[in-house]
């Protein structure tokens, strides 16, 4: 341990911190000099600046919004987190404020005035350093130095990416091959290959680089672990790039029980508040919803009723959150009535559709009786669409983990449905992409794309080449 290297590198967490403490206590001074505030304490305002300061740096230990942001979206990522620390901060204060009835020594003026120009002037701030911080990169100063240790596929992927985003201040000096003895792996010539494990182990012990990221291939994790025990004894930060299955495994969460820690792999996407806010987007949006199509839901009825002989709403037996079976309804589109272990689904042209019918398919208005399946608990506005028991039980067979979009309760628009995947899936691969998707919707599940699908959907349906 001979050669261990300062960190002479700007942190940028120490510039942020500086940053977003004067922008809090600047702006709020600047407003009570600026305001009648010489009729308050302005030893008050102090310190009330002073605490918001120090209560922002610690939510936002919370909040991440002092991690490593040069490789993440601004928009989609920081911005959201830097508006709801303050929020959190303001709200906080706000309450220590009126708890220690001290309301009447600050101008609500200047509170207001603070609430709405402080996470503004954070967010402009926060954008030019990170523009600042990621110029210097490019030019190449503030870099940190890395190496990439196996050569695999996402090792590969990792080192491509970065490559291609000079603004997240890494160089890669090279690959270390965690498999010199076997087949020599394919390296593209851009990229050095700068030893084995022993010239891997003296880097590390010497500090040879600013950080060294593990990316085994999916045969090597007993080796893998070895080498990690290896490597706790070096001063170097180590970090893993996972392989797709351990990536699939760290999008489930850990629960303990029994003082234990376990993995749910299968499991209740949502939590009890996440499921009391999806019922309740529900019960708000069908109910509204239901109330704005009654009149045209009576025009259907009496059209089919008036143009076919059979009944006006038709039922079908589907499977529901965790597999339980309902009664989806819909308006009758077709001169049959199917439901049980053989289902044809309907294909472009077909004869058992009525004229009607084929227009209320082509405009998805035949869901609209879904609504009270929806009121009902049976379904959601948004979630997976659910398939005929008979189409269910083909596909499971054939299709891994075909069954887990019952996890989440079935919906009357989703996902697969606004990106295309709809109607007929008279391919394998059809229904495969479905299903993809599905699953998607179920691991990214938020209130706001519920609104995005929900938003797509009355637009996207009367355009669908996919319905009929």
């Amino acid at each position: 341990m001979d050669n261990i290297k300062v960190d002479n590198k700007i942190s940028s967490e120490l510039i942020y911190r500086s940053t977003d403490t004067l922008m809090i206590l600047g702006v709020l001074i600047l407003g009570s000099l600026y305001s009648d505030a010489y009729t308050y304490n302005m030893d008050g305002y102090l310190a009330a600046g002073l605490g918001a300061s120090l209560l922002f740096g610690l939510v936002g230990r919370f909040t991440d919004i002092y991690t490593s942001w040069s490789a993440r979206p601004f928009l989609r990522d920081e911005v959201i987190r830097l508006v709801v620390t303050w929020l959190i901060t303001f709200l906080s204060l706000v309450f220590v404020i009126f708890a220690a009835k001290a309301s009447n020594e600050f101008s609500r003026f200047v509170l207001i005035s603070w609430l709405f120009i402080t996470p503004t002037l954070l967010v402009v701030s926060r954008y030019t350093l990170r523009s600042m911080l990621a110029s210097l990169k490019r030019v190449g100063l503030n870099n940190r130095t890395i190496a990439i240790a196996g050569i695999s596929e996402q090792g590969l992927r990792f080192a491509e990416t970065l490559g291609s985003q000079p603004e997240s201040g890494f160089q890669i000096a090279g690959f270390y091959d965690l498999d010199a003895d076997g087949p020599t792996a394919v390296l593209p010539k851009h990229f050095a290959r700068i030893g084995g494990k022993q010239e891997l182990m003296e880097a590390a012990r010497n500090g040879e680089w600013d950080q060294i990221y593990l990316a085994p291939a999916g045969e090597q994790h007993s080796a893998s672990l070895k080498l990690i025990n290896s490597l706790a004894d070096t001063i170097t930060p180590i970090r893993l790039i996972p392989d797709n299955f351990t990536s699939s495994l760290l999008h489930n969460r850990y629960m303990e029980i029994a003082d234990t820690p376990v993995l749910c792999i299968y499991d209740a996407p949502l939590s009890i508040q996440h499921a009391t806010i999806k019922r309740l987007e529900d019960l708000l949006f069908g109910s509204l919803l239901l109330l704005l199509v009654s009149p045209m839901m009576l025009g259907i009825a009496t059209a089919i009723k008036l143009t076919s002989r059979g009944p006006v709403l038709f039922k079908q037996t589907r499977h529901g959150l965790r597999g339980e079976k309902f009664q989806v309804w819909k308006f009758r589109t077709m001169t049959v009535c199917e439901d049980g272990d053989d289902i044809k689904q309907a294909t472009r042209n077909d004869r058992r559709v009525t004229r009607i019918g084929a227009f209320l398919r082509k405009t998805s208005l035949d869901e609209l009786p879904q609504f009270f399946n929806v009121l009902q608990g049976n379904m959601s506005i948004v979630g997976p669409r659910p398939h005929a028991v008979a189409h269910n039980e083909e596909y499971r067979q054939v299709i891994p983990g075909y069954m887990l979009r019952h996890l989440m309760k079935p919906g009357i628009t989703g996902w697969a449905q606004v990106n295309g995947w709809r109607g007929e899936t008279d391919t394998l691969f059809k229904m495969q992409k479905r299903v993809e998707y599905d699953m998607e919707y179920i691991r990214r599940w938020s209130f706001r794309l519920d609104m995005k699908i929900i938003f797509v959907t009355a637009f996207k349906t009367l355009y669908d080449r996919n319905a009929y």
